[in-house]
């Protein structure tokens, strides 16, 4: 079975939620995101934005699995 994009999220509905969670890393580690195009960031700048939102992401699924 073909997944598509690996842009694209598992729940589409969702896609305004992630692009705001995105944008909110971002800012937080300091990467100046910007909608639109972002091809002035180097690699490592976008990348330390995905990894950020995965760690987050984890964390706030381990506190909710640990609640239960």
């Amino acid at each position: 079975m073909s997944r598509g994009s690996s842009n694209t999220p598992e729940v589409p509905h969702a896609k305004d939620a992630l692009d705001r969670f995105k944008f909110e890393v971002a800012n937080e580690i300091g990467v100046p995101l910007k909608k639109g195009y972002n091809g002035d960031l180097t690699s490592r700048e976008n990348g330390s934005v995905g990894g950020e939102m995965v760690r987050q992401m984890i964390r706030r699924q381990e506190e909710e699995m640990s609640n239960q």
